[in-house]
C-alpha cells in the first residue's frame, strides 16, 4: 500500500468521454486517456485490503462477486501509484491473458466487491486494467513469445470468443499445436460481431492480438463450421484433444402474435450486419437508417442496438425493459461484496439522451404483439405495462389491464439475451447436454462424456461475462493439458 491515506485524499475520477453528440458521427472508441499523474492518484485509492475481495471471484446470490479470472489488483495498483509500469504490466499478465477485453467490456464485478465501495465509490479498477495494457503495448513490452518446448500434441479448439482465444494462448504456452476453428471470417467470436467497434476497436484491438497469437504458432482456420465445412468426426482423428467452445449462441426469441413481419429481427443479427459492413466498407444488410426503433431487452446487447441504431440514423429508439427500473442506491437485499443492483446510464443511453432529449429506457413494459402492414412489413407494436406479483413462489410479470399502447415501429430488436448453444456439433460428436442445453462438463475438469473432448465458456455455463469465458478457457487449458501430458503448470 504505496499511499496510506490515498483513499482518503482522492475522489474516483474516470477519463472524460467524448461528447455524445460528437462521438455519434463515427464508429471509433469514445472514451478518452487519462493523465499518468491522473492514473497514479486511482491507483492510490486503493486501500491493499487484508482480505482483497475484489480479485476473489466467485459467485454470491448468482451473480459474480470480486474478479473472476483472480487479477492481482491491489498489487497493480500499488505499482501503477509507484509509477513501476513494467512490473504492473508483469503483474497483470500473470492472470489475464486480454486485458485489452476485459478492460473495455468487462462491467467490472471487482469494482461491485471493492471494500472501499462500502462507504465511498470504488476504485477505477478497469481503466486502471486498460490503461496499463496500452502503455505496453505503447511501449513495445507485448510481443510475440517464443515457445520453449514443443509436446508433438495437437488440440482443436472450436470457437474463437474469449473463451476459445484464452484455452487456445495457454494451450501453445504448454506447447502443444493449436488449430482454432471459427466458422466465421474473421476470428473474435462475440467480441467481434457481437460488440459494436465504440466499445471494442476490432482491428487496433482484437485483431492486433490475433496477430501476436498468429505469430506464435496458434493455426486460425476462419470460415471453417466444423460439423458442416469440416467434419465432426475427423476432430478426434487429426487431434489428441478438443475443446468445445461455441458459446451460447441460440438466441431466445419472443413468441407473440405478428413475429413474423419483416422488420423483426435478433440484436446480434443487426450488431453482426453493422460491423462487418464496417469492416468491409459496405453497407449493412439490417440498417436503422431513417426508421422508428424498438429494442426489446434491458442489457448490454440492447444498450448496444441503441448506440448502433443512432450512428445509423434512426429516427428514433426506444428500449423496452420487462423488469422495474433499479433504485439509486443498495437495497437491505442486495449487501456488499453482492454486484450492485443499481440504476447505470450506459453510453447508448446517455446518447439516446443527448439526441432525442430523455432517457430510451422505458420500464416495466412487456410486448404483447407486433402489427404489419398489407404487405407484411412491420408498422407497431402494442405493448402494455406489467406489475410483478408473486405467484406460487416467485415473481412473474401481469399486464395491467388499461395501459395498452401502440408503439410505430419499423425495426425491432429482440436483445432478451441467449439460451444456449447451438446443437448439431454436439449432436454429431454425441456431447451430451445437461437440463439447460448447456454442454453437460465437470466444472473441475471441464471434461464432457467422451473421451478427449472437453467444453468451457458459455456453452458449458450458459451465457455470462467475457472474463468468465477467459476464466473457463484458462480452465479448460489446463485440465486439456494434464490429460495429454499427466501434469501441467497451466495456471
Amino acid at each position: 500500500m504505496g499511499k496510506v491515506k490515498g483513499f482518503m485524499e482522492f475522489r474516483r475520477a474516470l477519463p472524460s468521454d467524448r461528447d455524445p453528440l460528437e462521438r455519434i458521427k463515427d464508429w471509433n472508441e469514445f472514451h478518452e486517456e487519462m493523465p499518468e499523474g491522473d492514473l497514479q492518484k486511482q491507483g492510490a485509492r486503493c486501500m491493499d485490503c487484508g482480505t482483497p475481495y475484489c480479485h476473489t471471484g466467485f459467485l454470491l446470490s448468482g451473480m459474480a462477486s470480486g474478479c473472476p479470472i483472480h487479477n492481482l489488483i491491489p498489487e497493480w495498483n500499488d505499482y501503477i501509484y509507484k509509477g513501476f509500469w513494467r512490473e504492473a504490466y508483469d503483474r497483470l499478465m500473470k492472470t489475464n491473458n486480454f486485458p485489452e477485453f476485459t478492460g473495455r467490456v468487462c462491467p467490472a464485478p471487482c469494482e461491485g466487491s471493492c471494500v472501499l465501495g462500502i462507504i465511498e465509490p470504488a476504485v477505477t479498477i478497469k481503466n486502471i486494467e486498460c490503461s496499463i495494457i496500452e502503455h505496453a503495448f505503447a511501449e513495445g513490452w507485448v510481443t510475440p513469445k517464443a515457445i520453449a518446448c514443443l509436446t508433438g500434441k495437437r488440440v482443436a479448439v472450436i470457437g474463437s470468443g474469449p473463451a476459445g482465444l484464452a484455452c487456445a494462448d495457454q494451450l501453445n504456452k504448454a506447447g502443444h499445436g493449436v488449430t482454432l476453428f471459427e466458422r466465421d471470417d474473421r476470428a473474435g467470436g462475440l467480441m467481434m460481431y457481437g460488440i459494436p467497434n465504440m466499445k471494442l476497436d476490432k482491428k487496433t484491438v482484437i485483431e492486433r492480438r490475433i496477430d501476436i497469437m498468429k505469430a506464435e504458432g496458434i493455426t486460425f482456420m476462419t470460415s471453417t463450421e466444423v460439423g458442416t465445412d469440416y467434419p465432426a468426426e475427423k476432430l478426434l482423428e487429426e487431434f489428441d484433444a478438443v475443446v468445445l467452445c461455441t458459446g451460447a449462441t441460440k438466441p431466445r426469441d419472443l413468441a407473440v402474435e405478428g413475429r413474423n413481419h419483416s422488420g423483426v429481427h435478433f440484436a446480434m443479427d443487426f450488431l453482426r450486419s453493422s460491423t462487418k459492413a464496417l469492416l468491409e466498407g459496405t453497407e449493412p444488410v439490417l440498417s436503422a437508417a431513417g426508421k422508428e426503433v424498438i429494442v426489446i431487452g434491458g442489457g448490454d446487447t440492447g444498450t448496444d442496438c441503441v448506440a448502433t441504431s443512432l450512428r445509423q440514423g434512426c429516427k428514433s429508439v426506444i428500449q423496452l425493459e420487462i423488469m422495474p427500473k433499479p433504485s439509486l442506491e443498495r437495497q437491505p437485499d442486495n449487501p456488499w461484496p453482492e454486484w450492485p443492483k443499481t440504476f447505470k446510464v450506459d453510453y447508448g443511453q446517455e446518447e439516446a439522451e443527448a439526441v432525442q432529449g430523455s432517457d430510451p429506457r422505458r420500464y416495466c413494459m412487456m410486448t404483447k404483439k407486433f402489427l404489419g402492414s398489407d404487405s407484411g412489413a412491420l408498422a407497431s407494436v402494442e405493448v402494455s405495462q406489467v406489475e410483478w406479483v408473486m405467484d406460487e413462489g416467485r415473481f412473474v410479470p401481469r399486464p395491467v389491464s388499461g395501459t395498452e399502447e401502440i408503439l410505430p415501429a419499423q425495426l425491432v430488436l429482440l436483445a432478451m439475451g441467449f439460451v444456449g448453444p447451438e446443437e448439431n456439433l454436439l449432436q454429431q460428436l454425441q456431447v451430451i447436454q445437461d437440463a439447460r442445453g448447456n454442454i453437460k462438463a465437470d466444472e473441475n475438469t471441464c471434461k464432457t462424456n467422451k473421451q478427449g473432448i472437453f467444453a468451457a465458456g458459455d456453452a458449458r455455463r450458459g451465457q455470462s461475462l467475457v472474463v468468465w469465458a477467459i476464466n473457463e478457457g484458462r480452465a479448460a487449458a489446463r485440465e486439456c493439458d494434464r490429460y495429454l501430458t499427466g501434469a501441467t503448470f497451466l495456471p
